[in-house]
């Protein structure tokens, strides 16, 4: 988890650091070009590249274009609003997956999943403190973004179905470097890679791999009701990083909002802690 935490961080201030000199659509189609080569590279030297199946395209094209609206509206938002904000509104997407998965998967909304949800809400509008007159677009990015990776998260479960992981982290970075590159050509103005861009590009897409990758393998190590409190030690580090390098405020409502999130989680832990860790696998950018 610690590895997990430190891609995630790395990624966040890496967006920060290139922002003007790349467009969002430019970020997200290098790093998946950069993630795909080091997916291919490492399926090949652990001879896992047979296990790329073409038969469920389809369901993988679908659960891209969710998951592509995701980051693009995560980085977006990495550019207008604190990271420590961007951070808490992510982790409502496990709310997200549980007011969603009735509908998608047909799964009973009980007593208990509301309970969560409704934490997780309340938790949403202190973080967030919209301003109904006059929204913030940074904050609406966030929760956005939390969305898409909740309805991510619905569409992985299905695909995990005799779905190796080497295969849809092999789909998921192709298709997010198409996706990307249609994107950024669209405008007719592509900034390429610079010697001052291209090391924190490059670790943009490191960070990506890395962080799906220790993240499964801490849930595949440790129960999710573990691994989840570990996680959330995200949103203090990011806070620090965010005040000390980008001297952003960190406001004590963050830390009431994002409690009563996990608190949310938590509930929704302990009623099914068995249901959560491909959720959380996937629903990060």
């Amino acid at each position: 988890m610690i590895g997990a935490i430190a891609a995630f961080s790395s990624m966040a201030v890496a967006t920060r650091q290139i922002n003007g000199a790349h467009d969002t659509f430019e970020i997200l189609a290098y790093r998946s070009m950069i993630g795909w080569a080091i997916v291919v590279a490492v399926a090949a030297a652990m001879g896992q590249l047979r296990r790329i199946r073409t038969d469920r395209l389809g369901s993988h094209v679908v659960r891209n274009v969710f998951h592509f609206s995701g980051q693009a509206l995560w980085f977006w938002a990495i550019t207008m609003i604190p990271l420590a904000q961007v951070f808490a509104l992510e982790f409502t997407s496990p709310i997200w997956v549980i007011l969603l998965s009735p509908l998608v998967l047909g799964e009973q909304l009980t007593r208990r999943k509301l309970l969560a949800a409704a934490f997780g809400f309340c938790g949403i509008l202190i973080v967030a403190r919209p301003d109904f007159g006059q929204l913030d677009l940074g904050v609406v990015a966030a929760t956005g973004a939390a969305f898409f990776f909740a309805a991510t998260t619905l569409m992985t479960k299905a695909l995990t179905k005799g779905e190796a992981i080497v295969g849809i982290l092999f789909w998921l970075t192709l298709m997010q470097a198409v996706f990307g590159s249609v994107a950024m050509l669209a405008d007719g103005q592509v900034a390429l890679p610079t010697l001052a861009t291209l090391p924190w590009l490059t670790l943009i897409g490191i960070a990506g791999v890395t962080a799906h990758l220790c993240l499964t393998s801490a849930l595949s190590l440790a129960p999710a009701s573990t691994v989840v409190p570990v996680d959330f030690a995200r949103l203090p580090v990011i806070a620090a990083i965010g005040a000390i390098f980008y001297a952003e405020p960190v406001e004590a409502t963050l830390f009431v909002g994002a409690g009563l999130i996990f608190l949310g989680i938590w509930i929704n832990l302990r009623g099914n802690v068995s249901s959560l860790p491909q959720a959380i696998s996937v629903t990060k950018p």
